[in-house]
């Protein structure tokens, strides 16, 4: 299933006829969901980060992100044609930090699935994000980040260490900041929401 150059925008007739699809990017707070929706999205990107100040101090936990600056306040939007499955993912990514997962449920109305990001240097961080996910019953695949392009561990190791309910949830490893990464997450996740009948075939 190739994906759209994102140096050209689809032409009007194939992108209106493409089915939309809206996708969370979610995870905890620092683990890459910015990153990834601006490497994969095929327009400018919505952002809306803030800097860090001190009214997070004692509240958000920078521990092992020490020099993340800024952060995003309400939700990150980009957009992927997949041109021969027919469908446009609209990619909307959360805030990590806790204080603001409320605005998580707002997000999730009319979603059909989710990657979730996880950090494995700081794991304990991203049991929050699956059990928002598994309690709520949406579709989702694991994305292992690969900081410094490097990942210590396996998908296996990474998926007991989780204790992801159902076994069959996909645990990838990716580099957010590398498109091919990211566009085969979004497949996998695509072929697992069309199993599981989220997208008609």
């Amino acid at each position: 299933m190739p994906v759209s150059d994102p140096s050209q925008d689809p032409s009007q007739d194939s992108f209106e006829e493409a089915a939309p699809v809206k996708i969370l990017i979610a995870g905890g707070f620092g683990v890459g969901k910015t990153t990834l929706v601006e490497t994969v999205s095929e327009i400018e990107p919505l952002r809306t980060e803030e800097r860090l100040t001190a009214a997070g101090v004692g509240v958000d936990d920078l521990a092992g992100v020490e020099s993340k600056a800024v952060t995003t306040v309400a939700m990150d939007f980009g957009r992927i044609t997949l041109t021969d499955a027919g469908v446009v993912l609209y990619l909307f990514g959360t805030p990590g930090q806790e204080r603001f997962w409320f605005m998580w449920d707002d997000l999730l109305n009319g979603a059909l699935g989710a990657v979730v990001l996880v950090d494995t240097r700081r794991l304990d961080r991203s049991f929050g994000a699956v059990d928002f996910f598994e309690n709520r019953g949406l579709p989702f695949v694991v994305g292992a980040n690969c900081f410094h392009g490097e990942q210590p561990y396996t998908a296996e190791e990474i998926k007991a260490a989780l204790r992801l309910r159902d076994p069959d949830t996909p645990v990838l490893l990716l580099d957010a900041r590398r498109r091919g990464d990211v566009r085969e997450t979004l497949l996998s996740l695509l072929d697992l929401l069309i199993e599981k009948s989220s997208i008609p075939v």
